[in-house]
């Protein structure tokens, strides 16, 4: 997402690590991109070449899905230290699935904050710029205000003035 800078878009390249363009955007603001994957680097580039006299400022969030299932080693690591679950009420798999469940709730909150706040971020950027323009605009009214008012001054003092030499 662009947070700040002229016009608010920039181009976006995703490539693979065969070097296959999986996603290009031209000129947008903002967007979401869902990719399945494949081991290997993959490649993204912010581009803003045809805009070279204004800076962007980008909020950019890499989320990584799937990433715990291959823990499976780790799940049966814990599993030999525990004796006598027959007699809780609630099985030990109950508990690891509510806390995963808890876990993913929790980092799903935590990524719609960080979007909220660079919503918020953008939002702010654009009411600053609209506010230094209509300040400044405004002091090129008051300007224009003070000096019609110093011309229209002296008009209507000109208006009665004596302009005859001798006075009788």
């Amino acid at each position: 997402q662009v947070l700040d800078g002229a016009g608010l878009d920039v181009d976006f390249h995703l490539l693979s690590p065969k070097g296959e363009t999986l996603v290009f955007d031209q000129r947008k603001s903002d967007g979401v991109h869902t990719v399945e994957t494949e081991d290997g680097d993959y490649m993204f580039c912010f581009d803003n070449t045809f805009s070279t006299i204004s800076e962007k400022v980008i909020f950019f969030e890499l989320i990584l899905d799937n990433m715990g299932e291959e823990g499976g080693q780790d799940r049966e690591d814990w599993k030999k230290y525990v004796a006598g679950t027959d007699l809780l009420d609630m099985k030990l798999e109950d508990i690891l699935e509510s806390i995963n469940s808890v876990k993913a709730r929790l980092s799903k909150s935590v990524q719609i904050q960080t979007l909220l706040r660079a919503f918020e971020a953008r939002d702010r950027n654009i009411q600053e710029s609209n506010f230094d323009r209509v300040n400044f605009w405004s002091m090129v009214n008051l300007g224009v205000m003070v000096v019609v008012s110093a011309v229209q001054v002296y008009m209507l003092k000109s208006l009665f003035e004596d302009k005859r030499k001798s006075r009788t």
